[in-house]
C-alpha cells in the first residue's frame, strides 16, 4: 500500500518546528533527522530533514531555505470531539501566531491550521436547512469556534 508524506519546507526551522508539532499532539514522535553533507547546498552538519509523526501521520520538515513560505492554501485539520480540545489546541498552535476567522490559525512558523469540533460540522450539516444556516452564520462571526455559542445560534 503507498503512503502519503506531507512535507513541510522551512528556512531553518524544520527541528524546532517538528519538535514543538509532536509536543502538541498525542502518540507523536521524531523519527530521524538527517543531516546535510559536504556536497550541501547548505553547511555541512545542519539538519537537512526532520521526520516525524502526528498522531501517527508521517510528516517530513525540510529545512530547504528562503525560497518558499507556507500560505493559507495549505492548511491541516484538527477535528476535536469538544470544547477543552478546541481551547487546547487553539492555544498551543496560535501561540506566537495569528487568530484567524472561522477556526483558522497561522502557528508561529506561518502554517495554517483549522480547529474544528465536531459539533460544528453536525450543526453545518443538519438536515434542517434553517438550523444549519444559523450554525454557519454564527460560525462566520467567530475566530476560535466556541460550541456553546453555535448550539444557541441554531437552536
Amino acid at each position: 500500500m503507498q503512503k502519503i508524506t506531507s512535507c513541510l519546507w522551512f528556512d531553518t526551522q524544520g527541528e524546532e518546528a517538528a519538535t514543538f508539532y509532536t509536543s502538541v499532539f498525542p502518540n507523536s514522535k521524531i523519527v530521524e533527522i538527517s543531516r546535510y553533507g559536504s556536497a550541501g547546498p547548505r553547511d555541512e552538519g545542519t539538519v537537512m530533514t526532520v521526520s516525524f509523526e502526528l498522531d501517527g501521520h508521517p510528516f517530513v520538515a525540510l529545512n530547504g531555505g528562503p525560497d518558499f513560505s507556507f500560505s493559507e492554501a495549505i492548511s491541516f485539520q484538527v477535528s476535536c470531539k469538544d470544547q477543552d480540545e478546541v481551547d487546547a489546541y487553539w492555544s498551543a498552535l496560535s501561540e506566537g501566531g495569528e487568530e484567524g476567522p472561522c477556526g483558522w490559525l497561522k502557528d508561529k512558523f506561518g502554517l495554517s491550521w483549522q480547529i474544528v469540533p465536531d459539533r460544528l460540522i453536525e450543526l453545518i450539516t443538519d438536515p434542517d436547512k434553517e438550523k444549519a444556516q444559523r450554525a454557519m452564520a454564527a460560525m462566520l462571526q467567530m475566530r476560535k469556534i466556541e460550541i456553546a455559542e453555535l448550539e444557541q445560534a441554531a437552536a
